[in-house]
């Protein structure tokens, strides 16, 4: 079943009664929602399992066995416990409205599915409590998620339903995170192109965005072809599989043993791990831990069901504008004196991979051509210990409306050394490039250089036999070793695009901007830098 035009609505309408009923932070919002659709859909998870259990002959606990204790004796009709049945959602969910389903919500409903979560693989309901206090406000959010019908809803209908109602969050976080617009991430999982049996990783995971992406690719490349099918999201058709010709193995490897995470935030982890539920992945465990500041040892890594020796893939979009204590760092992770998270998480990056592993992450453009020393000798122990093997500068604005600055994605394999780099410029990449950046245009470069990538072998040959007085029209160009390493290892795509002179001339302003503000950037850090080296000075 599709996602409906009518679910998109009642999820447009639940926003509405949030914000018109005193609910305005949109990421709180999503994590309500992520609790109430969990709520509704564990009834159906618990007669699924009991039909398994008569199916196979085997025994069957319900979760809704036995009698509660009531932890408000207000929600008390005839003493202190009531039967375990009343949390199915299609009693208390219909069966109670106003005062009396906020008091029993809150009091009742949340500590019994914290009882549940406390004895999972991961703790989903930790810290979870109700927010939506007003009894008209979740009176009318509990109806319109009843009437979704998530039951009859496939694993893609449910988290196409759920990434609509992330999408409401737009703003970023106080660390520099914010959401990826997904079209992004699908080119960058298109790029490295993830295989079943690989570990795919996501050290500041958000709301799972790559992880889901990659699950996705993963199932389309091993569909049949009646069973891959045509999607509309965001104002665009993509194709979408059903994984059919994936053996138990490779299955049960996809749900317990292939996606791993963290996010510092509560919220993201939930979310998250609502996210990867909807699609199919209930055991994926998101870890709430910051990288920068923790570090595991091989026997909590073994504990965690971490590879010890490394991932395959890592695709991340990690904090861009954040800052870290000093003394908080962690050795491992360390570059120079910096503090900047960009900086930081990139080093954690290169060091998490496997030999032989890829990775695809979003930076700020500061990063490819900062002049500081930790900028110079992150990009050094790129191109020096690993293979740089391409840079996709994105469009200014393409991460509007959280953030302005521009961005490019890096893609390096681990271990060897860089003989040269393929640059990818897109100008346009299917939507409007406008405050909201959420309406689909038909330009789009994207597709066309995921396939410049492809065939990056060929394009380099091409790249070599070129005219050098001929104006060069095409939007990837190459840079080998000794010209990175005669400019500071700089890995801007602007600094080796070949141009005619009028082009020189004629440059787009919107480039030039973009230019402006990433050396504004970097003068910010240089100055922070300068102000810290100065106050140990004179410690």
């Amino acid at each position: 079943m599709p996602l409906t035009p009518d679910m998109r609505r009642s999820i447009d309408q639940i926003r509405d009664y949030l914000f018109g009923g005193g609910y305005p932070d949109p990421v709180s919002n999503a994590e309500q929602l992520s609790f109430l659709f969990f709520f509704y859909l564990v009834e159906a998870i618990d007669a699924e399992n009991a039909l398994r259990a008569r199916v196979l002959k085997t025994a069957h606990t319900s979760l809704f066995d036995g009698d509660w204790t009531l932890k408000n004796p207000l929600n008390a009709s005839d003493g202190p416990t009531i039967p375990r049945s009343r949390f199915r959602w299609s009693v208390w969910a219909k069966g109670l409205s106003g005062e009396a389903l906020v008091r029993f919500v809150r009091d009742e409903v949340f500590a019994f599915f914290a009882e549940m979560g406390a004895g999972a693989a991961h703790d989903f309901m930790l810290g979870a409590r109700l927010s939506i206090d007003e009894p008209t406000v979740l009176t009318q959010v509990v109806n319109l998620v009843d009437g979704l019908r998530l039951d009859q809803a496939d694993a893609d209908t449910k988290g196409d339903l759920f990434e609509h109602v992330l999408r409401q969050i737009k703003q970023a976080g106080e660390l520099g995170q914010f959401r990826t617009p997904r079209h992004i991430i699908r080119t960058i999982v298109e790029i490295v192109d993830p295989r079943v049996g690989e570990t795919i990783y996501d050290p500041a995971a958000g709301t799972a965005g790559f992880l889901v992406a990659a699950y996705n690719h993963i199932r389309l490349a091993n569909s049949s072809p009646s069973g891959i099918v045509q999607a509309e999201l965001d104002g665009k058709r993509q194709r979408r599989g059903l994984g059919d010709t994936l053996s138990a193995s490779q299955v049960s490897a996809l749900q317990t043993a292939t996606f791993f995470g963290n996010d510092v935030d509560p919220k993201m982890v939930r979310l998250a791990t609502m996210n990867l539920t909807l699609r199919g992945l209930p055991n994926v465990r998101i870890l709430l831990r910051n990288v920068l500041t923790t570090t595991l040892d091989a026997e909590r890594k073994a504990e965690l069901g971490l590879p010890p020796e490394g991932f395959h893939v890592i695709l991340a979009n990690p904090p861009f504008s954040g800052r870290v204590d000093r003394d908080r760092i962690v050795e491992d992770v360390k570059v120079g004196t910096t503090t900047a998270t960009e900086l930081l998480f990139l080093k954690y990056m290169m060091d998490s991979l496997r030999p032989g592993g890829r990775c695809g992450v979003i930076v700020p453009e500061g990063v490819l051509f900062g002049s500081t020393g930790a900028h110079k000798e992150l990009r050094r122990q790129l191109i020096e210990n690993n293979r740089v093997e391409a840079v996709l500068s994105l469009p200014g604005g393409v991460f509007q409306p959280y953030s302005g600055v521009k961005t490019s994605v890096l893609f390096f394999r681990k271990g060897g050394t860089t003989e040269r780099v393929q640059f990818l410029h897109a100008d346009d990449d299917g939507y409007k490039l406008d405050a909201n950046h959420d309406t689909a245009i038909e330009a789009n470069d994207l597709p066309a250089l995921a396939q410049a990538y492809a065939d990056r072998d060929a394009g380099w040959e091409s790249w070599q036999s070129r005219d050098t007085a001929a104006e060069w029209t095409g939007k990837w160009w190459f840079a080998d070793t000794a010209t990175l390493r005669a400019n500071d290892f700089n890995l801007s795509a602007s600094r080796y695009r070949p141009m005619s002179q009028a082009q020189v001339e004629h440059r787009d302003p919107r480039e030039l901007l973009d230019e402006l503000a990433a050396i504004e950037v970097e003068i910010l850090e240089e100055v922070e830098a300068l102000k810290t080296a100065l106050t140990e000075t004179q410690a």
